[in-house]
């Protein structure tokens, strides 16, 4: 009977010590990096079918992880998707969310949910290293003190950032609500609306240029470059433009090496291939494209670092890495930098109709790669997928029952588990909206030129329905609204139940 007490014992501690290690294995959480760029086009990518641009790692993660034939950006513009992405909201829900200036308040409310916030509450510590460009303070910020609200306060125990675009003032990095290297004896003054006295302009002082302008571009003048805005003072931290990629790498790489140990939540949004395009001299050349080449081999040089930091730190294996860009692509966006001159056949669209600003495809169907060494295995997927269901998809992950009316949860198709995609999509471009359903994309009329003469791309504006089918007219050629009347009815009555019916001014409610 002794026996028999000893080794039941034995066996219920056994027990309990099994289950005791089977819950703290399963209380590992992985790590998740959201890799974001700007202005990379489906096929300005390896993968994709480029022939003039090398894209070794972006190409590695898209062969070894999950990649998506039909990924989408909710807004062909960069801060409506970067709203959506972070919040699980459509932009058009936010009428803020549109291209901000560097002196544009906080477009996210404090106590709005976001991924960052939603993570937190899961144990996770979360980080945004790189461009943030949804507005900082109230819309009157001292540069000169802690700059607040800001990422911060919407669920970032760290921040390292850009307040707006790389050409745009102030041309500052912020860390935690702090502009960086700031000497107090030459404190920054930042105005979108007049010019302060003395100081040269790109428009006026174009001998001070080592970039040209050719829109918008000309105001005051950083490290050779016209910017957007004008901005007095704050020499000592002004960044050094060739570096900037180096510099938030190097961070990305400082934050992963210290905070390896608990599961954390990164999100690394590249400024490469925005304007002004300025990578590194070491990578000039590297591309037959001109600066945009380099910019976008340089980002995938980055990539490829971040991604051997974290199989040197014992990580990769837990770590879902998600790829994608806020917006397609344009060459000429404000500089005279070569990038249409030299662009020759290829193609940063890719199949696609547009790009940047617009409401055919290229505008919003770009790269969308999930990876997870071990857990994902290597596959394409026709499946339709958005930057909007992210965040409800990463709280699937950890196991939040967060969510947010608009972001649906497709945790199992990131992970190559299912086809089933989303069925229907609101895409947008400067305020306008257009949906896709199915196979099915369709584009109310808008008034507005048809194309941006100074970026050279079709906008998307017609004083009539539009619709196409995806899988038969790919390049959106031919518009089948006439010839499918019950088609475009479905179509937008489907529309309009998300939309609602005040979308256009020039919208026709009444189908014959």
């Amino acid at each position: 009977m002794l026996f028999h007490n000893k080794y039941n014992t034995a066996l219920m501690l056994f027990a309990l010590l099994f289950f005791s290690c089977a819950e703290k294995v399963e209380e590992v959480k992985p790590n998740v990096i959201i890799v974001y760029m700007d202005d990379l086009g489906y096929g300005d990518v390896g993968y994709n079918g480029a022939k003039k641009l090398k894209t070794p790692n972006m190409d590695a993660l898209a062969k070894g992880g999950m990649s998506f034939n039909n990924g989408y950006a909710t807004s062909a513009t960069c801060t409506p998707s970067r709203y959506a992405l972070l919040t699980g909201v459509y932009p058009w829900r936010e009428k803020r969310a549109k291209i901000l200036p560097g002196t544009a308040p906080l477009i996210i409310g404090r106590d709005q949910m976001t991924i960052p916030r939603m993570l937190k509450q899961e144990g996770y510590q979360t980080a945004i290293i790189g461009k943030w460009h949804l507005g900082l303070g109230d819309g009157n910020v001292d540069w000169n003190e802690l700059v607040t609200p800001g990422p911060n306060e919407l669920g970032f125990d760290y921040s390292y950032i850009l307040a707006a675009t790389q050409d745009r003032v102030p041309t500052v990095y912020i860390e935690d609500g702090n502009v960086v290297g700031l000497d107090p004896n030459d404190p920054i003054t930042v105005s979108y609306k007049k010019n302060f006295e003395g100081e040269p302009t790109g428009l006026d002082n174009p001998e001070l240029t080592t970039m040209k302008w050719h829109h918008g571009h000309n105001n005051s003048i950083v490290n050779g470059i016209p910017r957007i805005g004008f901005m007095k003072g704050g020499d000592a931290a002004k960044w050094s433009d060739i570096d900037m990629a180096d510099e938030f790498l190097n961070r990305v790489k400082s934050y992963i090496k210290k905070n390896k140990e608990k599961p954390f939540f990164l999100y690394y949004p590249m400024q490469q291939p925005h304007v002004p395009r300025t990578p590194h001299p070491r990578f000039n050349g590297v591309s037959d494209l001109g600066p945009r080449g380099d910019a976008i081999a340089e980002a995938d040089w980055c990539l490829g670092e971040l991604k051997k930091t974290l199989e040197a730190e014992g990580i990769l294996e837990n770590t879902l890495i998600i790829f994608s860009s806020d917006n397609g692509p344009v060459l000429n966006d404000g500089y005279f930098d070569d990038a249409d001159v030299r662009n020759g056949d290829h193609k940063p669209w890719g199949p696609f109709r547009g790009g940047k600003y617009s409401l055919f495809e290229a505008g919003t169907h770009v790269p969308f790669i999930t990876y997870w060494k071990g857990k994902i295995k290597p596959g394409v997927s026709d499946a339709i997928v958005s930057q909007l269901d992210l965040l409800s998809s990463i709280a699937q992950l950890v196991g939040s029952k967060v969510r947010t009316p608009d972001s649906e949860p497709m945790l199992e198709v990131l992970m190559g588990n299912s086809d089933q995609g989303r069925t229907e999509l609101v895409l947008e471009a400067t305020s306008r909206t257009a949906f896709r359903k199915g196979d099915w994309v369709m584009i109310p009329p808008y008034k507005g030129p048809a194309v941006n003469e100074k970026v050279q791309i079709e906008l998307g504006n017609d004083s009539e329905f539009q619709l196409f089918n995806l899988v038969n007219d790919i390049g959106q050629q031919n518009n089948l609204a006439e010839a499918n009347p019950d088609k475009l009815k479905e179509m937008l009555n489907a529309f309009e139940v998300i939309r609602g019916k005040g979308y256009s001014k020039t919208q026709k409610l009444e189908l014959k």
